[in-house]
């Protein structure tokens, strides 16, 4: 399991995981800005912080399949 994550780190890092490096930045970029939105919104509304960003994470966990489900793989 640990040698899967240091290959995919390091070709992420390198740029050669996805077909389209600039497609999963984008769909990344959604999500992210999405959740830090949602727990903006959620704390302004009187949540607890905690709450709120337990609230979002599993709303985000839940959001990244659709996200990810065109990206290709190099």
């Amino acid at each position: 399991m640990w040698d899967l994550f240091n290959s995919s780190l390091r070709l992420l890092l390198k740029g050669k995981l996805f077909r389209e490096p600039l497609a999963a930045l984008r769909q990344w970029s959604i999500g992210f800005t999405g959740s830090l939105v949602a727990v903006v919104l959620l704390a302004k509304l009187g949540l607890p912080l905690g709450v709120a960003v337990v609230l979002v994470a599993v709303a985000a966990g839940l959001s990244q399949p659709y996200l990810f489900k065109n990206l290709k793989y190099a």
